[in-house]
């Protein structure tokens, strides 16, 4: 499944669309698009049919939130998707500004007057648009009577979809988990796809919450073009353990035992809180950044049993900042990571409670999700998604892992990495700015998509305002000059630790590395030096065997281009993204002529500098060499002039 925003598969292989935080939105699409057509031309749509066994579980019961809906789609990322109404779909104006062509069954949750919903549980088809051409109250007909379905009552629900191309009709059925299909459908409608249809489309599932949120699920999906979806076992659909109440007691006993209750509960109440007050251990008070937050506090006793008592050989990384143990949470079944901060690390409350407040809001499918924190006396310990492929640097540096990735899996890495920044830097609710973007600090899923973690030394600013710091955080090798001098971290250092981070990734070789002379190599210094000479392919990893030599050139060029002295001359994230996915042209820059940097700024931030020269991937070069950085000794960064040799 290809997965963003909020989606995720849950251990037990629960495909969790949204958890039941507030204004979320989750995507999850079949990767490959599917034929629906036999040609583009063809006059009708092939017929297809799907079941799937979904549960929407309100935060608050009988409150909805929002709802989700089976997706026919041209793309698998909608683009302006809302967390709202619209089940985590665009709008009408979203849908014709992009031209995306969506096919949609609802179940929807919540009334919306906008959409013209006919209550707050009902099924509709969706073309084009979030306002239904036909919907219907959520039921189902057992022979003789139709009964209603609770779409939001956390219950599994059977839903079945099946379109005859050749007769052009629509039908949708559902029924509770344990029903068989109804030989009555729920809605039967005459409508004709072909014209709404490209000749490939992608299927799968969007969902989102509001102010009023729920979990929507899918525990089981089976579809088929040109004949009958497979019928799904009940036996072997993983559920959720929920607890119920137990009903059908008389209303006598149950009054009985609710004063009973009451009058034990009053007789030990005043004796009881003092004695709770006086065991409740210091670390078990809320912080205020947990109530404003909402961050999600794990008993120590739960990541006690959840690594084995921290054992040795649960041990999956360790640096400055302490050390990280895989663990399973035995409540839940959840695999996770966890982040054991040391008490004499660097990163302490600050940094701490920084990494929370900064990851407990974020949402992006190449983010690191943190699932929630724990604090016992003076030790901190942080609690997110476990990344079965461990980090980028293991990957790349390892020996035995080292061949795994090829040219079009560090390309992608590296598209995923420019794609949180710019979410970080652009889009997100506050500007964040990562400052130690680095190989370890990105760690690698099972699809090889890369998650930015590690948000310790993120710095929290409001949109167009110049942050400063302190001191200076980061890692050699990646803290871009100004840093040494100014103190600011801004996104303009991020992008010079990206550069670095490009470079790496294209010749697999470190940003510092010793030499048996006892001297230093400086990876941007060597690259520089072979670009100067007309050999800029040299730096690839000779490892690779095959790779795409202009993506490489692009990635080189962009690399050096990051790691700019002048951070002014260094392009944005947007930029970075919109050439890596080529979505717009890298510039052109001339050969061998002297040019204002000022005037190559405007240049280059306009994107019209064009010349019939080569790709300034193979073009650029500095007038001297550009050192790395090797100390904090602001007496020992290279000092350069306003102008340069391109």
């Amino acid at each position: 499944m290809s997965l963003s925003e909020a989606s995720r598969i849950t251990s037990n292989g629960i495909l969790e669309l949204t958890n039941d935080t507030c204004k979320i939105l989750g995507h999850a699409f079949y990767p490959h698009p599917l034929p629906f057509k036999e040609n583009s031309t063809y006059s009708s749509v092939f017929s297809f049919a799907t079941t799937f066994i979904f549960s929407v579980i309100p935060k608050y019961p009988g409150l909805g939130g929002h709802g989700l809906a089976f997706v026919i789609s041209s793309t698998k990322e909608p683009k302006n998707s809302l967390r709202n109404q619209y089940l985590g779909l665009p709008n009408e104006t979203s849908i014709a500004e992009f031209s995306t062509r969506i096919v949609g069954v609802e179940f929807d949750t919540v009334q919306s007057l906008d959409l013209n919903d006919i209550n707050d549980n009902h099924v509709g088809i969706d073309i084009g648009s979030l306002v239904s051409n036909v919907s219907e109250p959520a039921k189902y007909f057992d022979g003789h009577n139709n009964k209603s379905v609770n779409l939001k009552s956390g219950n599994l629900i059977q839903a079945w979809i099946k379109y005859n191309g050749k007769k052009k009709l629509l039908t949708v059925t559902t029924s509770p988990l344990g029903i068989p299909k109804p030989n009555q459908p729920l809605i039967l409608s005459a409508i004709d796809l072909t014209p709404l249809m490209n000749e490939y489309m992608y299927i799968g599932f969007s969902a989102s919450t509001g102010v009023l949120s729920a979990s929507h699920d899918i525990h089981g999906w089976s579809f088929r073009i040109g004949g009958r979806a497979e019928d799904l076992d009940p036996s072997k659909v993983p559920i959720f353990m929920k607890s119920r109440n137990v009903v059908g007691h008389k209303n006598g006993f149950k009054v009985g035992i609710a004063l009973a209750c009451i009058t034990l509960f009053l007789l030990v109440t005043c004796g009881s809180f003092q004695v709770v007050r006086w065991r409740k251990p210091a670390d078990e008070s809320l912080e205020e950044w947990e109530v404003e937050y909402g961050a999600r506090r794990f008993k120590f006793s739960e990541l006690l049993a959840a690594t084995r008592e921290f054992r040795e050989e649960n041990l999956i990384g360790s640096g400055g900042f302490g050390r990280v143990y895989k663990g399973i949470i035995p409540s839940t079944g959840l695999e996770v990571a966890i982040k054991r901060v040391a008490q004499d690390s660097r990163q302490g409350m600050r940094e701490f409670v920084a990494e929370i407040m900064t990851m407990g809001r974020l949402r992006h499918r190449n983010l690191v999700q943190l699932h929630g924190w724990c604090r016992m006396k003076d030790e901190l310990l942080l609690v997110y998604d476990h990344i079965p492929n461990g980090s980028l640097d293991d990957m790349l540096f390892s020996n035995n892992q080292k061949k795994t990735l090829n040219w079009e899996q560090r390309y992608q890495i590296l598209i995923g990495v420019s794609q949180a920044l710019l979410y970080l830097h652009e889009e997100c609710e506050h500007k964040i700015v990562h400052r130690d973007v680095k190989p370890s600090n990105i760690l690698i899923d099972a699809d090889l998509n890369p998650k930015l973690g590690d948000f310790g030394l993120a710095w929290i600013s409001g949109h167009n305002i110049n942050p400063q710091t302190t001191h200076i955080v980061g890692t050699l090798g990646y803290l871009a000059p100004e840093l040494t001098k100014t103190g600011k971290a801004t996104t303009s250092t991020d992008v010079y630790g990206y550069g670095a981070l490009m470079l790496e990734v294209v010749c697999c070789r470190r940003p510092i590395e010793p030499q048996k002379n006892a001297q230093e190599l400086v990876l941007v210094d060597w690259v520089r030096e072979l670009h100067s000479r007309g050999e800029i392919m040299r730096a690839v990893d000779p490892a690779l065997d095959l790779y795409n030599p202009d993506e490489a050139k692009l990635v080189l060029g962009l690399g050096l281009l990051c790691l700019h002295p002048n951070p002014n001359y260094r392009p944005s994230m947007r930029k970075i993204v919109q050439y890596l996915l080529g979505d717009a042209s890298a510039p052109l820059l001339p050969i061998d002529i002297q040019l204002d940097i000022q005037g190559l700024i405007s240049d280059f931030s306009d994107g019209y500098y064009q010349t019939e020269s080569e790709p300034f991937s193979s073009q650029l070069t500095s007038s001297k060499s550009i050192s790395g950085i090797t100390s904090l000794n602001e007496d020992m960064i290279p000092n350069h002039g306003a102008r340069a040799t391109y």
